[in-house]
This record gives C-alpha cells, structure tokens and sequence, in this order.
C-alpha cells in the first residue's frame, strides 16, 4: 500500500479527532476511558489533579470530580503503571507480566532488577503475606525485609519496600486498591483485576501489536518509533497505514479510521488541557505537528518560569495557541488567572472562546474566576 499524503492541517485534525477533542463532545466517562485508551495519575491539583482534567476537556460539564475515581471503586477501570485503563485491558499485559522481567535476551538493567528481586525475595514473600492479612496498605505500612538495599541516583535510592511494590506490579503480583492523600494503598492483584477466566491472557506478541492498534487509535497518526519512556509509550510499531506529513521528515503511522474523516468538515472547539494530556505528552510529536512550544515549568525556579507553573496548554480548533497560567485557591473560593499567554495575539472570537472556558473550568469546580 503506497504511503499515504497529509497536510499538517489534515494530521493536526486527525489527532484532535482522536482525542476527542472536537465537536460534538462525548458524553459517556466509561467510553471516553475506553477511547483514550490510558489516563496518566498524577495528584498534582494546582488546578486539580490531571486526570479529572483530561476527562472534563472532553465531557465538559457532563463530568464531575470523583467520577472517575467511581469508575476506580467499581473496579471497570484499573491502575497500572500509573495510568487509569479499562479493566479488560489487564488482559493484554497478562502473558508481559508471566514473563517478567522480559522476554530473552535480557537488557543488562533487566538483569540488574530481576538479580535485584531474586536476592531480597524473602521481603517480596513477607509482602504478600500482609497484604493477604490485611490489605490495603501503603508501601510504609508493608514490611522491609531486604537484605540487599536498592541503590539508584534518584529519589528512589534506599526505597526499598517502594521498588518492591513496583516490580510486583509488573510481575502481576499486587496492584493499586486505593489512595489516600498521595500515597498509593496496595492489594492483592488478584482481588483487583479481572479474574483469569473473565478477560484471559493475550499471547504476548499479539497483544503487544494491540496495544498499539489501540494506542494508535487513541492519538490518530503516531510514529514507529520514539523515544522509549516508562508506562505508555508514544510510538505504535507497524501497525495502522504509513503517512508522510507535509513538511515534516519520515514516516507516520495513521489510524485508517481517521482516513475516512478527512472529507468531512473539521469541528473544532476550544479546550484548556492537562499539562500531561496524550495531545501534547510527547512533546517531539507536539512540536512537529502544532509548532507548539512548551514545557511543564513546575519544576522550574521561579524567577525562570516563561508560562506558571502548571499553565494548562489552550486548544482552538485544531491549533495550540497559548497557555493558561491559573491557580485553583480553594480556600478563597476562586480560581486565581495570573495570565492567559497567547503564542500569537488572539482574535476577538479565539479570546471570547478562552474566556468562556476558563469561565466554565471555574463553574466546574465550583470556584468564581479572580483574574
């Protein structure tokens, strides 16, 4: 199949398109979950925290703060690797997590963890056996039994029984139950997950290309291959068709769903984002499809801040055109606008469709705008 020829404007729409970023929004927050396929977790709530903000850029007033944490309860959505995904999702990381640390041959840093594991094995026991007693419980609740400290340059360095946790998550051993404040409380994963016999494990190789069919079907048009991250990563294999982009380098992978959108007329509206949205998470692909420039500033000094500290990126259509510099005081009741950057100067109508968005963010989280 001959590659196939898109304008920047047509790539910019069919990413939109995807995230369910333009009109009509949808309405159903199970679905939305569905579509996007991975909600990233992070509690940081300047604003309020990104996952509540991912979902109410798309269902607007139709979505209320604990909504999704209710999906979570009901267990029809899951955590894992700090992303939110549809329980029946566990099925594809099923045959990843039987053969932890990874298929052979092994990277040098998959040794390193599984030699890691292996040797403190007696603490990963004693976990399970609490959390069998009496869980949920927080990693400084769970017992650390290792023998052989966890060395790291990072903030990790010595967090012994945390490391644990994380690479039992991988290995399908425990999951996240709930948290309470900013602290994860873990579980069996056995009574958090799907059971085996309801979503079954997917052959490793095939679920691994429908991971990236469906991640693929969550961003539009995607890379091959990209800058390997931890979690979720941001490029789709050789799934969906090959695309070239005008005025962009090689190739792209596009969602052949998209493709039979590009005749139709593109509605667009205005949305503020979530610093860590799947619209601009990849910043490369940002940048190459919007000619947007950003970073996440928070943890920037002050004095070297362009934007604020959690400036929420503004969506118009399909272009990114600013960012929204604004605090949710909580205490006062409002929600403080420091500024609304404007990477060119707004339109008349693109400031009105700002305003009304901010407007509606304040309403919903039942704050009054001090700008």
């Amino acid at each position: 199949m001959s590659e196939h020829r898109l304008s920047r404007a047509d790539a910019r729409r069919i990413a939109v398109r995807a995230q369910l970023l333009d009109e009509p929004r949808p309405t159903d927050l199970l679905d939305v979950v569905r579509r996007l396929g991975a909600v990233q977790v992070d509690l940081t709530a300047a604003v309020a925290p990104s996952a509540d903000l991912v979902c109410w850029s798309r269902l607007g007033g139709g979505y209320a703060l604990g909504d999704l944490d209710g999906l979570f309860q009901e267990r029809v959505v899951v955590e894992l690797r700090g992303f939110l995904r549809p329980a029946e999702d566990i099925a594809l990381y099923r045959a990843e997590m039987a053969q932890w640390p990874g298929p052979e041959p092994l990277r040098d840093w998959q040794m390193d963890v599984a030699e890691w594991v292996s040797a403190n094995d007696e603490c990963r026991l004693d976990i399970l056996d609490q959390l069998e007693a009496e869980a949920p419980l927080s990693a400084r609740r769970l017992p650390d039994s290792c023998v052989v400290p966890w060395r790291s340059t990072g903030w990790t360095n010595n967090k012994n029984t945390q490391r644990m946790l994380d690479f039992m998550e991988a290995r399908g051993e425990v999951a996240v139950a709930s948290r309470e404040g900013r602290e994860r409380q873990w579980d069996l994963a056995a009574r958090i997950y799907p059971d085996d016999a309801s979503v079954p494990a997917v052959p490793a190789v095939e679920a691994s290309v429908e991971r990236g069919r469906r991640r693929l079907s969550a961003l539009g048009i995607a890379r091959a291959k990209a800058v390997e991250v931890s979690a979720e990563p941001n490029d789709v294999g050789s799934v969906g068709e090959a695309a070239v982009v005008e005025g962009l380098r090689g190739q792209w992978r596009v969602d052949p769903a998209q493709l039979d959108h590009l005749g139709e007329p593109f509605r667009g509206r205005t949305a503020l984002l979530s610093p860590l949205d799947r619209l601009v998470f990849d910043r490369k692909r940002m940048t190459e499809l919007f000619g947007y420039d950003y970073q996440l500033e928070m943890y920037k000094p002050v004095d070297k801040r362009r934007w604020g500290y959690w400036a929420l990126p503004i969506l118009h259509g399909d272009q990114l055109v600013g960012k929204l510099d604004a605090t949710a005081d909580l205490a006062a009741g409002v929600l403080r606008v420091a500024a609304v950057h404007q990477d060119e100067p707004f339109s008349s109508a693109v400031r009105q469709a700002v305003d009304r968005e901010v407007e509606d963010l304040a309403a919903w989280l039942d704050l009054s705008v001090a700008r």
